[in-house]
């Protein structure tokens, strides 16, 4: 029997990151105990000083996903999840088998995310796009695929022209 993983996913309820949570809900979690974390960050100028107070290090406690559906409970974490992102996640939890909570974070989003991979102990960490849209995302893309290619070409002249020397 496979060890069950812990996988994290980054939510902001934009479109990328509901992308990114089916992605991971397709590709990654598979039939058993697997652990699905969403995970918030919300920003440190948020409007609840109380609960970043109270649990700014560690993060919020894990918040279970029956939980997570109460309207009540999940504003008291400023958070304000959709139906589609609910259904998914109940749909998950339902067919296979996986164990969904919730964690909030205060701050940086980019320092937060790396503390929740250590502190969760993640096994893999699914995040959006960066908030790109499809136009950046080639041109970036193309960017990359230029430097590979010069990179690639490069190294091998310049070893063509050292063996030959």
């Amino acid at each position: 029997m496979a060890k069950a993983r812990t996988i994290g996913v980054a939510m902001d309820y934009s479109p990328t990151s509901k992308a990114a949570l089916r992605w991971a809900v397709d590709n990654l979690v598979v039939q058993g105990e697997d652990k699905l974390i969403l995970i918030h960050v919300r920003s440190a100028k948020s409007d609840n000083d109380q609960k970043k107070k109270l649990w700014g290090e560690n993060g919020s406690p894990s918040i279970p996903l029956e939980e997570l559906k109460v309207t009540t409970v999940s504003k008291q974490y400023g958070l304000n999840p959709d139906a589609e992102v609910l259904d998914l996640l109940d749909t998950v939890s339902r067919t296979k088998g996986a164990n969904v909570i919730c964690k909030v974070y205060w701050g940086d989003p980019r320092e937060r995310l790396c503390d929740a991979v250590e502190d969760l102990k993640l096994d893999s960490l699914v995040v959006g796009s960066r908030g790109l849209g499809a136009l950046k995302r080639s041109v970036f893309s193309l960017k990359i695929w230029h430097v590979l290619l010069f990179s690639f070409f490069l190294s091998f002249f310049l070893s063509f022209f050292h063996h030959r020397a």
